[in-house]
């Protein structure tokens, strides 16, 4: 088999040249997986034999393409590749948040009865489109409610740097996949973090772009608007490749335009989180040191970096997990079987269907005056600058008190404290929520490693946070930084 590349953006040129086939793309990731997924989890379902089906079918329209009037066979730059989709052939894994035709969608619950999914979810249909093909899907917490992903369907995700490290979460598994070489780069989605946590936790580069800027990734049973997709990548022009896909609309391309030097920005620095009122956290030395790497990076790209004071509502903790668990609250699971579910899923479900409407739309309208808020008193920067994470990735089990049940599952062993477990998530990722809840642009950078690099240490990073449609100039300073 052809040497395969190390980047996405490489893998699709070796695609469109035809120096390699879709089969023997997909057969290559699959062996990645089949070597590596036992020690880390990134996958529930591999979906092996539709994969290999759908890459053959991806190269016999290549074939077609380049056999057709005016495609010479010894042109691969010329108007065969320009026919073809963008992502043709390029494997890829789907959240099990995210449904996959004929594919199980578990939502990384047991309380669920596990059925093929009827049809592909928008997404998923938009990115098939592209031409990608679907190797299977990802871990995920249960109902994408936590910052790690464990549930208790299937072994946890682990960090490629640390497998007794967590992959983070929501999007866990997929950042374990693409950290770990099991796939190019993967979609993500992210409702309060759910990208940009996973991206710090396994080094990625992970961009959560603005409200309403994927429309693909958006849920019906989010009122506040707080989900959208994004990218989950090893380098900024991998992800600005996968947001071409995500916003086929745009006329700017991004990986066309990701190169470009952004002019020099009024960058501010802040450590305000709004949860510090509830949660009074310390940012670990770590996450302080990842934060004075970013700076000197900006700055010495010519970029202005000054203290910022960002003031925040004290009521935003509670106004937040109420509109964050509301959705879990109408899940239709029978009766008989919410003793399955995971203790913190079970008690914010409790608590949700406890409470008014007239609760829920305070909420709401609690987090649409946040969002003005906070948005003007972002708007006396070009970019925010924070740390990604203000913890290094924590140990598999720690989030639930499982740290010393079964290692090889420990959700088998949950202590059961939904509000310690909510807690520690708080305190570990305190700057990601609110920039969901203001529908802006973010991107997180991993600038640091806790042992100097990556075989000896941990990611740590910075997460930039941009006003509304910055996601290519997000994408241009990650690539500016060098990633």
């Amino acid at each position: 088999m052809p040497e395969i590349p190390l980047s996405a953006v490489q893998l699709r040129d070796s695609l469109r040249s035809g120096e390699l086939s879709a089969r023997e793309a997909t057969a290559h990731f699959l062996a990645r997986i089949a070597e590596r997924n036992p020690l880390l989890g990134a996958f529930v379902t591999v979906t092996a034999e539709q994969a290999m089906a759908d890459a053959g079918a991806a190269d016999v329209r290549y074939a077609r393409f380049r056999s057709g009037p005016g495609k010479g066979a010894t042109d691969p730059a010329g108007g065969a590749a320009e026919s073809l989709p963008l992502l043709h052939g390029m494997p890829l894994g789907f959240k099990d948040l995210t449904d996959v035709a004929g594919v199980v969608t578990t939502h990384g619950s047991a309380a669920l009865d596990h059925k093929p999914a009827p049809a592909d979810g928008a997404l998923t249909a938009l990115l098939k489109a592209a031409g990608v093909i679907s190797l299977g899907k990802t871990q995920v917490p249960e109902f994408g409610l936590t910052a790690y992903s464990e549930n208790r369907i299937a072994p946890p995700s682990r960090n490629p740097h640390a497998p007794s490290r967590s992959s983070g979460g929501s999007s866990g598994g997929s950042a374990a996949a693409v950290a770990a070489g099991l796939l190019p780069f993967a979609p993500g989605t992210d409702g309060g973090g759910s990208i940009r946590i996973p991206a710090a936790a396994c080094g990625l580069v992970g961009l959560k772009p603005g409200r309403g800027q994927v429309p693909a990734g958006e849920s019906s049973s989010d009122p506040a608007g707080l989900v959208v997709a994004g990218p989950l990548a090893r380098t900024a022009a991998d992800a600005a490749l996968l947001m071409d896909a995500l916003v086929p609309s745009l006329k700017t391309s991004y990986l066309e335009a990701v190169r470009i030097e952004p002019r020099p920005l009024r960058i501010g620095l802040t450590l305000d989180s709004p949860w510090s009122a509830m949660f009074p956290f310390t940012p670990e030395p770590e996450a302080l040191e990842a934060l004075r790497t970013g700076r000197d990076m900006l700055e010495h790209a010519g970029h202005a970096v000054t203290e910022a004071a960002i003031r925040y509502d004290n009521r935003y903790p509670d106004a937040f997990t109420t509109a964050w668990t509301a959705a879990v609250g109408t899940a239709r699971i029978s009766p008989q079987r919410e003793a399955l579910l995971a203790p913190l899923t079970r008690t914010f479900r409790r608590r949700a269907q406890q409470r008014s409407a007239s609760k829920l739309n305070e909420s709401l309208a609690f987090l649409r005056r946040f969002q003005r808020d906070t948005t003007v008193q972002y708007g006396a920067w070009d970019l925010m600058l924070m740390p990604a994470l203000a913890q290094t990735p924590r140990p598999v089990g720690w989030f639930t008190g499982a740290t010393h049940g079964d290692e090889r599952w420990p959700a088998a062993a949950w202590a059961g404290d939904a509000d310690d477990d909510y807690r520690r998530q708080c305190e570990f990722a305190p700057w990601s929520s609110m920039v969901n809840v203001c529908g802006l642009p973010a991107i997180t950078i991993p600038v640091y490693w806790t042992g100097g690099q990556p075989a000896h240490g941990l990611p740590m990073g910075i997460q930039l946070v941009g006003p509304a449609g910055s996601e290519l100039l997000l994408l241009q300073v990650a690539a500016q930084l060098g990633f």
